[in-house]
């Protein structure tokens, strides 16, 4: 009996030991002071990005050095595509992170469980459908994009290997979601940081030691996000708050609503600014490879500056979720301002120091004067205005946060994408310069974002009577 009694009070010390290790990986969004709280979850979720990014910066980098222009045309040339393919079904995972987020500011433990098993469920479909879509189709879609007969053959075998790794990136960005809606953007973290260094690791073996070229940049890139994917769910199965069981994977038909009603919205903004910018990559490859190559490495360096803005998008959704979840109305409208705040900081300052040493940072992806030349000339039109794509991100993660989605999507498709390709087919058309073409970005980010605020006001009104 006394071993019994014993064994007891041990495994409860351990219980109580376990749940303060999980308790210190999360933030308590909907009481205290806010400002401090809203960096410490957004300055991981800023690493997080930049590794996500590193991932093709690495790709970009290794082939353009080693490999050749052609094959940095091919591989850079690839990323609208990819996007376009991809962001349906990784923006729904942006409806799993509001779900959850929501369930915790109202106290729903139950249904937590239920959140994390349909997410995996839902990413390893959505994965799978990528995968299957992308290799079957990545070859005519780069010649509906007009790419350059030299570099098509290249860019096409890149694509469907990377196709490849689709489902893990799928579980990666569901499973993160889930951790986010917490409040653990740290441990997401530390797995992109191993995969991140077992890429660079795999790029430079294959390319420089088994000269594979875009075979070998797909294929460190497929394994890495295998890794990262791995140790997340290995993360939630560990957990007891978020726990995962492979065993017992099912979905619930309540919650899959709720996160397609969120996330699907969100998915089809993506996926028509990708299919936006798409038509945008078509002009560039106009223009012939070394345009094509300067403006694939000037969009990975605003790349950089992208990620940190749009931390703060992811940010701004979370802490409302939950703030909207537990009826703090008022720390909703702190929130936003905090958010706005630092993003229109990260952005003039990130963007405008890309300027600056553009020339450098650009040398880095090709030794080609010409190709950096190109480059330059995106970077001055996008890279100084960048901080209004901020704005017009923090107020549709706000929007989100308080659970509308469909209208943000819809302002974010005539505002944003909408108008861009009008643009393309008027401005550009009579005066076809890269300038003009990159000056479409700024007036679509400056009348999107002043939308968006005033649907928020409207937005937050209604709201308010459901809180009282």
């Amino acid at each position: 009996m006394e071993t019994s009694q014993s064994s007891y009070t041990e495994n409860q010390e351990e219980e109580k030991k376990h749940r303060k290790r999980l308790q210190s990986h999360e933030i308590d969004m909907v009481h205290g002071p806010l400002f401090g709280k809203l960096l410490l979850f957004a300055l991981p979720l800023m690493l997080s990005g930049i590794l996500q990014l590193l991932f093709n910066a690495a790709d970009i980098v290794v082939v353009g050095r080693f490999a050749g222009d052609d094959s940095l045309a091919a591989v850079g040339s690839t990323g609208s595509l990819i996007n376009l393919l991809t962001n349906l079904f990784i923006g729904t995972s942006v409806g799993a992170n509001v779900v959850a987020a929501q369930f915790y500011g109202s106290g729903q433990r139950d249904k937590i469980s239920d959140t994390v098993h349909t997410s995996v469920f839902l990413s390893l479909i959505c994965g799978v459908v990528v995968m299957v879509i992308g290799i079957c189709l990545s070859g005519q879609m780069l010649i509906w994009m007009s790419s350059p007969d030299d570099v098509i053959g290249l860019a096409t075998i890149y694509l469907r290997i990377y196709f490849l790794g689709m489902p893990a990136v799928m579980v990666y960005n569901f499973g993160s979601a889930i951790l986010r809606a917490a409040g653990d953007t740290k441990r997401p973290l530390y797995f992109l940081m191993i995969a991140g260094v077992v890429n660079v690791i795999l790029n430079l073996i294959f390319v420089i030691v088994f000269r594979l070229g875009v075979v070998g940049v797909a294929m460190a890139t497929v394994i890495s996000q295998s890794i990262s994917a791995a140790l997340v769910l290995w993360c939630m199965i560990r957990d007891t708050e978020l726990h995962f069981s492979l065993r017992g994977l099912h979905y619930s038909k309540e919650i899959l609503k709720r996160i397609v009603r969120i996330g699907i919205p969100a998915g089809i903004q993506g996926t028509v600014f990708s299919l936006s910018n798409v038509v945008i990559q078509s002009a560039i490859n106009s223009f012939g490879k070394i345009v094509v190559a300067g403006n694939s490495a000037a969009g990975n360096i605003e790349g950089f500056v992208y990620v940190a803005m749009n931390s703060m998008y992811q940010t701004a959704l979370t802490f409302i979720g939950q703030n909207y979840g537990a009826g703090e109305k008022k720390r909703i409208l702190r929130v936003l301002f905090y958010c706005q705040g630092i993003v229109i900081v990260v952005g003039t300052v990130l963007g405008n120091l890309a300027v600056v040493f553009g020339k450098e940072l650009l040398s880095i992806y090709s030794g080609t004067k010409e190709v950096v030349e190109a480059g330059l000339i995106r970077m001055r039109y996008i890279c100084r205005f960048y901080a209004l794509c901020g704005v017009m991100d923090v107020m549709v993660g706000a929007l989100r946060g308080l659970g509308y989605s469909v209208m943000p999507m819809i302002v974010s498709l005539v505002g944003a994408c909408g108008l861009r390709l009008v643009w393309i087919a008027t401005v550009f058309r009579m005066n076809r310069t890269m300038g003009t073409l990159y000056f479409s970005y700024i007036v679509t980010w400056t009348i999107t974002a002043a939308v968006h605020i005033i649907c928020f006001a409207v937005a937050y009104r209604r709201k308010q009577k459901v809180m009282i």
